[in-house]
């Protein structure tokens, strides 16, 4: 099987759910996505108004591998042969994740859902997954937050901070550094409210180890310089919006009002009443004329 995957991943898987009856399993093998991702693209909760792209004309995969595939539900898709070989382009470094600034609002409520779900993840686990920072994590945790009482907790996988293999990624590592630094003999707990993998909750599917993800173990020093690095963009103002953190509103204090004291009003002197013999004579307009 080739590991070529698709150009566009989520717009090829959505046009094969809506298009095609293959499995979420055999869709989710060929576009490198998790299979809850995909049952999530049939019910409509990811890749929300994104157009699916027709793989077959575009030339990536045949019709009769399809009506193979649909056939077989075992088969693995394949894709169609390269007619143009493209060149390759040396990787880009890892760079920290972009929250679209119409979802930052949710990320509290995400850093919520994964302080409940689990809280074996480290601080800096939840700062990779949703793109937060520390002391706002802190403050949901103690609930000491502007906005607590409005936080509800929320899937990041469902609100689209994160990939699915990201955050079970994130898990299984937490998972095994509790593991290790568990004293020998002290009970293991029980899953809780944690998310199970998808071969134990799907029916039928068993392990698929190539949708496992791969982990690799990261030294204290690496989480830290990651973790700085992703801080100090933040602070830059280039990445954190200002709903994650309640603006400092200052109130001038009330001037003192001065007593004032009212003026000393002097009475009017009081008119004498006027007679009509008294009254003015109206002024002629005739003037006198010269001798």
């Amino acid at each position: 099987m080739s590991d070529r995957k698709p150009l566009m991943p989520k717009a090829t898987a959505v046009w094969l759910v809506d298009n095609t009856a293959l499995t979420f399993e055999q869709i989710a093998v060929l576009c490198g996505l998790h299979t809850l991702e995909v049952k999530g693209i049939a019910d409509g909760d990811v890749a929300q108004g994104i157009k699916g792209m027709d793989p077959v004309t575009s030339g990536q995969l045949t019709r009769e591998e399809i009506e193979r595939g649909e056939k077989d539900p075992a088969h693995k898709l394949r894709m169609a042969e390269q007619k143009v070989v493209l060149p390759q382009t040396a990787t880009r470094k890892k760079r920290p994740r972009y929250t679209p600034v119409s979802r930052r609002h949710d990320r509290p409520n995400a850093v919520l859902w994964l302080l409940r779900q689990h809280p074996e993840l480290k601080d800096s686990q939840i700062i990779r997954l949703v793109g937060t920072t520390k002391p706002t994590i802190t403050q949901i945790r103690e609930r000491t937050h502007w906005n607590t009482p409005n936080l509800v907790p929320q899937d990041p996988v469902t609100l689209g901070l994160c990939k699915q293999l990201d955050l079970d990624a994130e898990v299984q590592k937490a998972a095994k550094r509790a593991d290790a630094e568990r004293p020998a003999g002290a009970p293991i707990p029980g899953p809780g409210g944690a998310l199970l993998p998808a071969s134990e909750t799907v029916p039928g599917l068993g392990p698929q180890p190539d949708l496992e993800p791969h982990i690799r173990e990261q030294s204290d020093a690496e989480e830290e310089a990651e973790v700085f690095a992703r801080l100090q963009q933040l602070s830059s103002g280039a990445e954190e919006a200002a709903d994650d953190e309640q603006p400092d509103v200052t109130f001038s204090e009330p001037a003192e009002s001065e007593a004032i004291e009212p003026a000393e009003i002097e009475p009017a002197e009081e008119a004498e009443p006027v007679t009509a013999d008294q009254a003015p004579e109206p002024e002629t307009a005739v003037s006198e004329q010269k001798d």
